[in-house]
């Protein structure tokens, strides 16, 4: 009997980025196969799509419903253990919801869910399930971002002074301009994305990566937003100054309409003797800066890396990893906790992080739309 992880899918068919993203960061360490799935909303394109992709379809269900219930029908053995849901915005939270109080694992796409409210509502499902949830902020699999994260813990940077996060992409720049193009972008329509697109989609990678990174918690924050135009109701680029925990400043800058930008996430941490710098387009180089020393880079495989880095590394140096190898150390954390092996806390980003992700993008807006006031993160 096969003594891998049995994997549900629900969404991420046909052509989307996040499925093939998932799909493949799962097999990358042989502790996973794919039993049972809802790639797309029509049952036929499932079928086909699990056909396509060399997926048995006796367990590719109409909706996600019949799914729960006729997994519950098989013995535990055999049933799915834990299912990513990689499905647009709004439904995440009834899904991950329904998930855990039937007992499954959970993976989840970010947003967590669309509010504040919903995911304290997952909480408490989750404190009472006891299983294994995991929000997919795919940047802290990086082995380099893990570096950055013992660094700062080991106390290489002294005292963090200051932190800067940005965030640029500029996929949006030739929608938004559109009004029939920016009225029928999911992203763009708070029905399913929730109440901010920029700060929604990569802001809030961006506060994950302040709070995973400095190990500190942002306390309160001031956000600046930019829409455009009246008609648009979302956020599409803006910038967010923040306080964390022990009086530690910085800036969070996202962006969509970054003219020609791809996907700029860039992390810089100062501390009182040393500072790192990390870009999301050049993973595989970490800078150490100094005031006293030349520049150093460190690179993933080697030595002088820490465990959490190096466990996350699965090349020899010199060989580039990138996205599909950082969702694929999530997807190996969270393997390593459905079975009870032990496991660093910054193997895979939790529930806490999905919480308080939502708490960090409806204090955004709710700053903003109170005249760039500051507010303090609940």
């Amino acid at each position: 009997m096969s003594t891998k992880i049995k994997l549900g899918i629900l969404g991420g068919g046909g052509d989307s980025l996040i499925g093939v993203l998932h799909r493949i960061a799962s097999f990358m360490n042989d502790n996973y196969e794919i039993v049972g799935a809802v790639f797309n909303p029509d049952h036929n394109d499932s079928l086909a799509f699990a056909k396509e992709i060399g997926i048995p379809t006796n367990r590719v269900y109409k909706d996600f419903d019949t799914l729960v219930e006729e997994e519950l029908k098989l013995p535990e053995g055999e049933r799915i253990q834990v299912c990513s849901i990689l499905t647009p915005n709004f439904l995440h939270f009834p899904m991950a919801k329904k998930l855990l109080e039937n007992g499954f694992n959970v993976i989840c796409e970010k947003p967590m869910t669309t509010t504040y409210e919903e995911a304290k509502i997952l909480q408490a499902a989750l404190e009472k399930a006891k299983t294994v949830f995991a929000v997919t902020h795919t940047y802290t699999g990086y082995p380099m971002v893990r570096q950055m994260r013992e660094m700062v813990k080991a106390g290489d940077l002294g005292k963090v002074q200051k932190v800067d996060v940005q965030y640029y992409q500029g996929w949006i720049n030739p929608i938004i301009h559109d009004k029939e193009k920016r009225s029928t972008t999911w992203r763009l329509n708070p029905e399913k994305a929730g109440i901010s697109c920029c700060m929604g989609d990569i802001g809030v990678h961006a506060f994950n990566m302040v709070e995973y990174t400095t190990g500190l918690q942002v306390d309160t924050i001031l956000a600046d937003l930019n829409y455009l135009y009246e008609d648009n109701k979302m956020d599409i680029d803006g910038t967010v100054l923040i306080r964390l925990k022990g009086g530690v400043k910085g800036v969070i800058r996202s962006s969509q309409i970054a003219t020609g930008e791809e996907n700029r996430l860039t992390v810089a941490i100062y501390g009182d003797k040393g500072g790192l710098r990390w870009e999301q387009e050049n993973p595989n180089l970490l800078y150490v800066l100094s005031d006293d020393k030349p520049l150093q880079v460190f690179k993933p495989g080697h030595a002088y890396n820490s465990k959490l880095s190096l466990d996350g590394t699965k090349l020899p140096p010199g060989h580039p990893e990138g996205i599909f190898d950082a969702m694929a150390n999530i997807y190996l954390g969270v393997a390593k906790a459905i079975r009870g092996e032990a496991y660093n806390s910054g193997e895979f980003p939790t529930m806490m992080d999905g919480v308080r992700g939502l708490n960090f993008i409806e204090s955004t807006v709710a700053s903003h739309q109170q005249g760039n006031t500051w507010i303090t993160l609940k």
